[in-house]
């Protein structure tokens, strides 16, 4: 079949692929395809991570909602200790009081008693003894008054302690109430407070699961990347030539597509959030090593390489579709390498012996444009 000819039907197979994955039928719906390290592992690492992070959002608003009802709880058990406190002693001012009343009627009785009996001899004297042994009637009578006088006046003065003493326990008896009242609201609150402290404890533990299962991820995400970065140095055998800040090779600084704006001008972003925030003309992330490639190959052959995947998948893809792959490098030619996560792609500019001279992007995961030779062997280069 004429080269041309061969060139129409592959770019047709290519179109009705696209359309198909555009429409939906062979996966479901319209999906980027990420590129480098954006395959499902990280992505799906990245999706547990944003779910994780809201629920530890939630969870903070949680345990501040927790700690900030502790807080209000302990200002009204430090209020009602404080009322405690001042009740508790008043009523033992109360009761010190009863009881110093207590022994001043014990003392006014005896003072009556020795009174009393001082007036009789030996204190034992009956009323005919007593007005016998009386100089006259008038003697007699002056003493009984004195004694009926003394005795009312007592009496008074113990009626009067009584009183007091009855109204201080009344006082008493209403402080016992009182205080009852505020432990057992104090216990009440203190319970509530420890079960929201008990909510804030699992709340917080919750949170320290969830954020070490986090950084437990992060942790996986930076080893994969690592792992392919150290793989595509590996490949290198002149050092890196960095054009950091030009586009390199032919990679337009800007354009658009289906997927929006994109080229080597905007941001490469998309080591730092899930998924791409620059999409190229065929859903790839901007600025790696497939959108480099996929632009090269539509430049040069016309051929869309929408849904090929991550650099590792490529050189099936081009064979579902009827591109031939091989082991022989040419110019042209697109190199996969297969190792690492993710795999690297890279555009053949060059061949001389063992090595070949190549065009890439990200090949340290830094957005930038590499120029370099690399070993020839041990990699797939695909014909457009």
């Amino acid at each position: 079949m004429h080269t041309q000819s061969l060139k129409k039907v592959v770019l047709n197979k290519f179109r009705l692929l696209a359309a198909l994955l555009v429409s939906g039928a062979l996966i479901g719906g319209v999906t980027l395809v990420h590129a480098d390290q954006y395959d499902n592992q990280i992505n799906s690492l990245q999706q547990s991570n944003s779910a994780k992070q809201g629920i530890l959002n939630g969870l903070a608003n949680q345990a501040a909602t927790y700690q900030a009802e502790i807080d209000r709880l302990q200002d009204q058990i430090n209020a009602i200790q404080s009322v405690l406190r001042a009740n508790q002693a008043k009523q033992a001012a109360v009761q010190a009081q009863i009881v110093a009343d207590q022994q001043k009627i014990d003392q006014e009785k005896k003072y009556l008693g020795d009174d009393i009996r001082s007036m009789y001899v030996g204190g034992q004297l009956s009323t005919i003894e007593e007005l016998a042994t009386s100089k006259n009637l008038s003697d007699y009578v002056d003493k009984e008054e004195y004694q009926t006088r003394i005795q009312n006046q007592l009496s008074a003065t113990i009626a009067q302690v009584r009183a007091l003493e009855v109204q201080l326990q009344k006082q008493k008896d209403q402080l016992d109430i009182l205080i009852k009242t505020e432990q057992r609201q104090n216990d009440q609150l203190a319970d509530v407070q420890w079960q929201h402290q008990k909510m804030l404890a699992y709340t917080q533990e919750q949170q320290t699961a969830y954020d070490n299962a986090v950084k437990a991820n992060e942790s996986k995400i930076a080893e994969l990347r690592a792992e392919q970065a150290a793989a595509n140095r590996q490949l290198d055998g002149s050092g890196y030539v960095v054009t950091s800040g030009s586009c390199g090779g032919s990679y337009p600084a800007s354009a658009s597509g289906a997927y929006g704006s994109w080229g080597c001008n905007f941001a490469h972003t998309s080591d730092d959030v899930p998924g791409c925030q620059y999409s190229d003309s065929w859903g790839m992330c901007n600025r790696e090593c497939v959108s480099y490639t996929a632009w090269m190959v539509y430049e040069r052959y016309g051929i869309d390489t929408s849904g090929f995947g991550n650099a590792n998948q490529w050189p099936g893809s081009a064979r579902s579709v009827g591109i031939s792959t091989g082991y022989t490098p040419k110019v042209g030619s697109v190199a996969i390498y297969t190792g690492g996560t993710f795999g690297h792609a890279m555009w053949v500019v060059g061949v001389s012996g063992g090595q070949i001279h190549v065009y890439s992007y990200n090949d340290n995961y830094d957005g930038n444009f590499y120029d370099h030779w690399v070993s020839a062997s041990g990699l797939t280069y695909i014909y457009f």
